[in-house]
């Protein structure tokens, strides 16, 4: 579990294809997750949950299966992009964003980007059948980082950044047409998952 608040940049150092061409080792650089990392460890890349496989100095390398490649941005990476990186939740540690599972839902595609001074406002476009999960004011995580939804529409959605967002993670290099791991709340799946079971449309 993860809070969506991204505790610095990795690099990625090199991707190597593996399984006969249907995964992948990925081998990322960090400043700082490294630092209490063992092998097991969940870490979300992106907002993605991958296992620690290998550790050597302040490098971190991970295994991507072909769901995993698929389903994400994490197959269109390159070596020397940068990724935003998350160690999992501790228990008793302070939640600044929302919960997290590192499960990604779909992809979004940026849509819209307009500056406001030193703050961003981006549009991202999705399939409609996410958007139903999502609320003005409300939560997701768009490449593992919590923000609040400004406005919701049929089939895209926007948020407002502020400097400190755009600085530190992937998003403050994030142009129009670029796509973005998107995981939505996990108590709006769950409601439309209760509504859909019991024939419901609305509550």
């Amino acid at each position: 579990m993860f809070t969506g608040l991204v505790e610095e940049k990795g690099t990625v150092v090199s991707i190597v294809s593996t399984n006969n061409g249907t995964a992948v080792e990925l081998t990322v650089a960090t400043d700082v997750v490294h630092t209490d990392a063992s092998i097991g460890d969940s870490i979300a890349i992106n907002g993605c949950c991958l296992t620690v496989i290998k550790i050597d100095g302040t490098q971190l390398s991970f295994e991507a299966g072909s769901e995993t490649l698929n389903r994400t941005n994490l197959g269109k990476l390159e070596p020397d992009a940068a990724v935003n990186l998350e160690r999992a939740l501790a228990v008793g540690q302070r939640m600044g964003g929302h919960y997290v599972s590192g499960h990604i839902d779909a992809l979004a595609t940026v849509d819209e980007r307009n500056e406001d001074g030193q703050w961003a406002e981006f549009w991202f476009r999705l399939p409609s059948v996410w958007t139903k999960q999502m609320a003005n004011k409300g939560s997701v995580a768009i490449d593992g980082i919590s923000l609040t939804l400004v406005n919701v529409q049929a089939d895209r959605f926007s948020v407002a950044l502020i400097p400190h967002t755009l600085a530190e993670t992937t998003l403050g290099d994030r142009k129009v047409g670029d796509t973005v791991n998107i995981e939505t709340d996990l108590l709006a799946k769950y409601v439309q998952q209760q509504l859909a079971a019991t024939g419901k449309t609305t509550l």
